[in-house]
C-alpha cells in the first residue's frame, strides 16, 4: 500500500488498464469462453480484450463466430470497463458499498477524465454512470425493435444491449458474426440513428452532457462545452459532405460513416471498398477522435480547435481566442505536443508496419494504425490477416490511444519542475 501512494496517478492509471486487459486476455483465452470446436490464440485472446477495453472494435477473429455467450459477455463488460474507465469503476463500486473516497483516488478520477480541479468530482462521477445507464437503456430498446425483427426476442435482446453498451461507448464490436458488422441495415434509419446519437453523445463527453442538462442556455456554458459542440457539428458535416462527394454512398451512410469515424467503429459500408480519398478522410476523422473525458480517442476535438486558433492568431500576430475568452498558453503548449506525439506515434508505428506488411498498401497500413491510435475500430478488412508481430503493434498503439500520448508520455518521470530556470535567449526559427 505504502508502494501504491508513491507512485504516479498516470502510472496507477496504466497498471489499472493492463491488468484489467491481461485479466480479459487470459479469460477470453480459456475454453469456456469460446464455441464448440474453435481454438483461440493468445494473441488474438490479447488482442481482443485490449481492443474491448481501449473501446476500439478492431477484431483479430470474429466476436460471435469465435466466443460463446459467456465469451461474448466478458467482452461486453470489458467494453464497459473501458468506457467508463477503470477508475471510474472503482470509484462507483466504493460509493455503492458507502465507503469514502480519499484524496488519492479523487486525484486519480480527475486525471482519468483529463479534469482540470477536484471540484466536483463526486457528483460527477454519479452523473456519468448514471447518464451512461439512461442512454444504455434507451439505446437497448430502440435497437431491439430493429433487431426483434430479425432474431428471437431473447436474442434480439442480447443483441441490442450489445449493440447499445459498444456504440455508447464508442467501441465498434458486433454480435452478429461472418465480419458483417451493421452492412445488412445501411437503409435502416432507426438503427442508424440510435447508433449514431449513441455515439455522438458517447463522444462528447460526460461534462458536456452534464452541463447541457443543468445549464440549458448556450450563454451560461463554458468554454469547454462550447468548442466540444462547435467542433462536433463542423466535423460531422464536413466529413460527411466530404464522404458522399468521394465515395457511392447515401447521405444517411455518409453521416453514419462521418459519425463512426469519431472513434466508434461501426461500418454500413465496406471501408476495404473505399477509394484512397475516401480513406484519407476518415484517417483524419479518425485522428482527431472525440472529445476529452468522453469515451473516444484521438487526439480530441479541442486539441484539434487550439491548433487551428493559435495558428490563425500567430498568423495575425493576436492573442489566441475563442468566444470572448482567452486561450491559456499552457493549453495551446499541451496542444502541440500531444498532437507531435501522435503523429510521432502514428508515422512510426505505420512505418513498422510498411516493413512487416509488404503486401498491403500504404494507406492500408496507415488507415489501421489510425484507427487503433483514434481507438477507432474501422478497417479495411486486413486486420484478421496481419502477422503475430503487427497485431502486437496494434495492441501497443490502441493502449497508448486510450491512455492518451500525454499520459504515457508523463510515464517515465513523475517529478516537480525544478526551481531554479535559466535565462532566456532568442532562437531564429522558420
Amino acid at each position: 500500500m505504502k508502494l501504491l501512494k508513491r507512485v504516479s496517478p498516470g502510472r496507477l492509471i496504466s497498471l489499472g488498464f493492463a491488468s484489467v486487459i491481461l485479466i480479459g486476455a487470459i479469460i477470453l483465452w480459456l475454453p469456456i469462453s469460446a464455441n464448440d470446436g474453435v481454438n483461440v490464440r493468445f494473441i488474438d485472446a490479447l488482442f481482443t480484450s485490449t481492443s474491448a477495453v481501449c473501446v476500439t472494435g478492431l477484431i483479430a477473429v470474429d466476436t460471435a463466430d469465435t466466443f460463446n455467450i459467456f465469451g461474448r459477455t466478458v467482452v461486453g463488460f470489458l467494453i464497459q470497463i473501458g468506457g467508463l474507465g477503470v477508475t471510474s469503476i472503482g470509484v462507483a463500486i466504493l460509493l455503492f458499498a458507502g465507503k469514502k473516497v480519499g484524496i488519492k483516488g479523487r486525484v486519480l478520477m480527475r486525471d482519468s477524465m483529463n479534469l482540470n480541479s477536484l471540484k466536483g468530482i463526486m457528483q460527477l462521477v454519479k452523473a456519468v454512470l448514471f447518464t451512461t445507464l439512461c442512454f444504455e437503456v434507451v439505446g437497448t430498446i430502440l435497437s431491439f425493435i430493429v433487431f426483434v425483427k430479425d432474431y428471437s426476442p431473447v436474442k434480439a435482446l442480447g443483441i441490442s444491449l450489445f449493440h447499445s453498451v459498444a456504440s455508447f461507448n464508442n467501441s465498434g464490436f458486433d454480435v452478429l458474426g461472418h465480419f458483417q458488422n451493421l452492412l445488412n441495415y445501411k437503409d435502416n434509419v432507426l438503427l442508424n440513428l440510435t447508433t449514431a446519437g449513441l455515439i455522438i453523445f458517447g463522444g462528447m463527453g460526460f461534462i458536456v452532457t452534464k452541463e447541457l442538462v443543468e445549464k440549458r442556455s448556450l450563454r451560461k456554458l463554458s468554454l469547454h462545452t462550447k468548442v466540444v459542440l462547435m467542433m462536433t457539428g463542423i466535423l460531422l458535416t464536413v466529413g460527411t459532405v466530404l464522404l458522399y462527394l468521394t465515395e457511392d454512398i447515401t447521405w444517411l451512410g455518409a453521416f453514419f460513416m462521418s459519425t463512426s469515424a469519431r472513434t466508434a467503429g461501426f461500418s454500413t459500408y465496406n471501408s476495404g471498398n473505399f477509394t484512397n480519398a475516401g480513406l484519407f478522410v476518415l484517417i483524419i476523422l479518425m485522428f482527431i477522435g472525440a472529445s476529452p473525458g468522453s469515451t473516444g480517442g484521438g487526439i480530441k476535438t479541442t486539441t484539434f480547435f487550439t491548433l487551428i486558433k493559435s495558428l490563425y492568431s500567430t498568423a495575425k500576430n493576436k492573442h489566441c481566442t475563442a468566444f470572448k475568452r482567452r486561450v491559456p498558453n499552457d493549453v495551446i503548449s499541451r496542444s502541440f505536443v500531444i498532437f507531435l506525439l501522435a503523429m510521432g506515434l502514428v508515422c512510426l508505428n505505420t512505418l513498422l508496419m510498411c516493413f512487416i506488411e509488404p503486401d498491403n498498401s500504404f494507406i492500408q497500413n496507415l488507415y489501421e494504425i489510425t484507427s487503433a491510435f483514434g481507438t477507432v475500430g474501422l478497417s479495411t478488412g486486413i486486420t484478421p490477416y496481419l502477422k503475430d508481430l503487427s497485431k502486437l503493434i496494434l495492441i501497443l498503439t490502441m493502449f497508448v490511444g486510450r491512455l492518451g500520448p500525454m499520459t504515457i508520455a508523463t510515464l517515465w518521470s513523475h517529478k516537480d519542475k525544478p526551481s531554479v530556470s535559466y535565462s532566456e535567449e532568442s532562437l531564429i526559427i522558420g
